[in-house]
């Protein structure tokens, strides 16, 4: 498996995969000509020399090296509400008081705001259905940490992961469909058609703006707010293990969360290291022969950024230097002494009290840190 950016070449594909992910996938929708703009727009954003970050939109897809299929993508919006809003309900408490009755009583609401306008946003993360294996969504989810590691001038200090919330297999919201009885008179599919092709001014012509008192709702959308897809809870759960956390802020169509966390602080993104590149022949007794954690390896570029997945590295034990297989070396186009990044795939080997293989891959300073993804 090569993570790789996305190509012009890549455009059906794109569309098939926006097409079987359903309604709710807002970041890829099912329209040709804006998946043609979407591709050019990533190609563009790889090959920018960047000090702050705008626009930009890193789209990379999984290639099955073997057959050339494409498994599975996943992308990062360097910067939120660049050239439009981005909007939420922000769900909290209120607190209605009357001293001189001596009445209290706590009640929920949601609010419409735009509180995550700059910030980093993660993105169209799917893995093809016939394509899940081992690693695969890992790869899928990780590598996007480990790419901001590597060049964190591109990234803003927050990031944000909008979580796809409750809908059925025909595509019915029932958040939506209690927003649709009382607000917009508007299909599920074509709402989150019009964002997904970047037209958003309905938001603020039709959505409410008061704060919506949650005991009104029905039962059914007052039950999903806050919740995730079923397909969705493996991706949230891995989030939360990278230090991810909801703050109160879910969209305005389905309901489900939003997670944030500090670029600094993503777990991902803080084990990552950087190491020399050694080579050693596929069969040649040595340290490729002892056994291993799975690991991500990566080049350092943009427009030709790669990364895969192997559990044949052998990492020095302080850190500078990995030796890999030659012919992993070619797949990801690198030469002996390339500089490389290293990302262990499994932060729960810290937890279990097992010694890793290569050490070397966690910190020094975060070493004795065993209980980080709990």
């Amino acid at each position: 498996m090569i993570i790789r950016p996305v190509a012009a070449t890549d455009l059906d594909t794109l569309y098939r995969i926006a097409d079987e992910s359903g309604p709710g996938f807002t970041s890829l929708m099912p329209d040709r000509d804006a998946l043609a703009r979407k591709i050019d727009h990533a190609s563009a954003s790889f090959c920018r020399e960047i000090e702050t970050p705008g626009d930009e939109h890193y789209l990379f897809v999984l290639e099955d090296e073997e057959t050339g299929a494409i498994m599975g993508t996943t992308g990062i919006e360097a910067r939120t509400g660049h050239t439009r809003p981005l909007h939420h309900f922000h769900h909290n408490t209120v607190v209605h008081h009357s001293r001189d009755l001596g009445l209290r009583r706590q009640v929920e609401t949601l609010t419409r705001c735009s509180h995550y306008n700059g910030h980093t946003e993660i993105c169209s993360l799917y893995l093809r259905p016939e394509y899940r294996r081992a690693n695969a969504g890992k790869l899928l989810s990780r590598v996007r940490f480990l790419f901001m590691a590597q060049h964190p001038e591109r990234f803003a200090d927050t990031v944000i992961a909008e979580m796809r919330g409750v809908s059925d297999h025909a595509g019915q919201s029932p958040f939506w469909n209690w927003l649709r009885q009382h607000f917009v008179d508007m299909e599920f599919t074509s709402a989150t058609s019009l964002v997904g092709s970047g037209y958003t001014d309905f938001i603020e012509e039709l959505m409410p703006a008061a704060p919506l008192y949650t005991h009104l709702m029905s039962d059914e959308a007052r039950a999903v707010i806050g919740k995730v897809h079923p397909h969705t809870r493996p991706a949230l759960r891995m989030l939360e293990a990278e230090g991810f956390r909801h703050r109160g802020f879910i969209d305005l169509f389905d309901a489900g969360p939003t997670v944030e966390c500090g670029l600094g602080d993503i777990a991902s993104a803080r084990r990552s290291i950087q190491c020399t590149a050694r080579f050693a022949d596929a069969g040649r007794p040595g340290q490729l022969d002892q056994t291993a954690q799975p690991v991500i390896v990566a080049t350092t570029g943009t427009k030709d950024f790669r990364a895969t997945v192997t559990d044949r590295a052998w990492i020095d034990p302080d850190g500078a230097a990995v030796t890999l297989p030659r012919q992993l070396g070619d797949r990801l186009g690198i030469n002996e002494q390339a500089a490389v990044w290293l990302l262990p795939l499994n932060h729960a080997q810290a937890d279990s009290g097992k010694q890793p293989a290569h050490p070397a891959a966690i910190p020094a300073d975060e070493q004795g840190d065993r209980h980080y993804a709990h």
